[in-house]
């Protein structure tokens, strides 16, 4: 009735709307008015240790600490890229087009408010791998192109294209041992989020499965935790996608225990995140709470202000007839009256 009475816009919903920290990363591709052209790029092996931070920090959930240090890595990354002496051009590319890959990776955590962007990273990504000439580099981008279309809600073309990446890039990547299997493993996992038919997602989550039987262990090659354990998390994460919350909850209860806490912060507050998904399908109001409880007490940023998780921390809070006060801390911390 308020907002219906009211002569000022309705106030966009919480999470609506990246954080103007997240955005920033995006002003880092261009140049900045105080930056000379003549001025020393940083040395690539200060860029490397950088890099290494800033993905650690995004494996760790620390999304605050990244977007302070992720615009810095960028504009240097840039001007390493562009002054490169000719025999390490390849190298000072590919650096670019990593940390180009976790930028996007970062805007894609806001869903579609940051697609726009996010897509546009994602392609500068995708074309300074190209330069380096790298099959890892190319492969890694090109699943961040995929991710990019499926927000652009053009879930067809990732599937595509990420197949097809996949299948050109095979051999190079197979070549390259455990860390161009995951790149190739990845890339399956990409399309089967975006496969529309639960059948396809499921053949194609089975292709992720036998790469990572050749790869033959759980490891974290270019920060993707890709291996086995990851595999069925992106299982119970489709049967989720797809409504199915029993089949989830059935394949996360058949996940060993140990493997699952191996895996990085990140990928355990989003497995805990879709165990509430799950939970809250299948009318389990308490469990879900308990789930998304789990997840802000490993990764608390993992869940404020992001629409999916804002809006699942809605609905659970919705479905709690006497939410605790852990619950309605959690809600006001995402922006939720409780």
């Amino acid at each position: 009735m308020e907002q219906l009475l009211s002569d000022q816009p309705p106030a966009p919903e919480a999470g609506a709307e990246p954080p103007a920290e997240v955005l920033a990363v995006v002003d880092a591709l261009y140049p900045l008015s105080g930056t000379q052209p003549d001025d020393d790029p940083p040395a690539l092996a200060v860029l490397h240790r950088r890099l290494e931070y800033c993905c650690a920090a995004f494996q760790a959930c620390h999304y605050r600490a990244l977007s302070r240090d992720l615009p810095v890595l960028l504009a240097g990354a840039q001007r390493a890229a562009h002054a490169a002496p000719h025999d390490r051009v390849g190298e000072a590319h590919g650096l670019l087009s990593r940390a180009l890959q976790l930028a996007t990776s970062f805007l894609h955590k806001y869903g579609v408010g940051a697609a726009v962007q996010a897509a546009v990273v994602a392609d500068r990504a995708l074309a300074a791998a190209e330069r380096s000439g790298d099959a890892v580099q190319i492969g890694a981008a090109s699943r961040r192109v995929a991710k990019s279309l499926l927000y652009q809600q053009r879930p067809q073309a990732a599937v595509d294209y990420a197949i097809s990446t996949a299948r050109r890039l095979e051999p190079d990547l197979s070549a390259r041992g455990s860390l161009g299997l995951s790149t190739l493993g990845m890339l399956y996992l990409n399309a089967a989020l975006a496969a529309a038919e639960r059948d396809s997602a499921g053949a194609l989550i089975d292709r992720a499965k036998d790469v990572a039987e050749r790869q033959g262990a759980d490891l974290d090659e270019d920060y993707t935790m890709f291996g086995p354990t990851n595999v069925e998390l992106h299982r119970v994460d489709m049967f989720v996608r797809f409504e199915d919350g029993w089949s989830a909850l059935d394949t996360a209860a058949g996940l060993e225990p140990s493997a699952v806490a191996d895996m990085s912060r990140e990928r355990r507050a989003r497995h805990h995140i879709a165990r509430a998904h799950a939970a809250l399908l299948t009318r389990r109001k308490d469990e879900a709470a308990n789930e998304l409880l789990k997840a802000d007490t490993l990764a608390p940023e993992e869940l404020e202000g992001r629409p999916e998780t804002v809006s699942l921390v809605k609905d659970v809070l919705g479905a709690t007839p006497r939410p605790g006060a852990r619950l309605r801390a959690l809600a006001g911390r995402c922006g939720l009256q409780a």
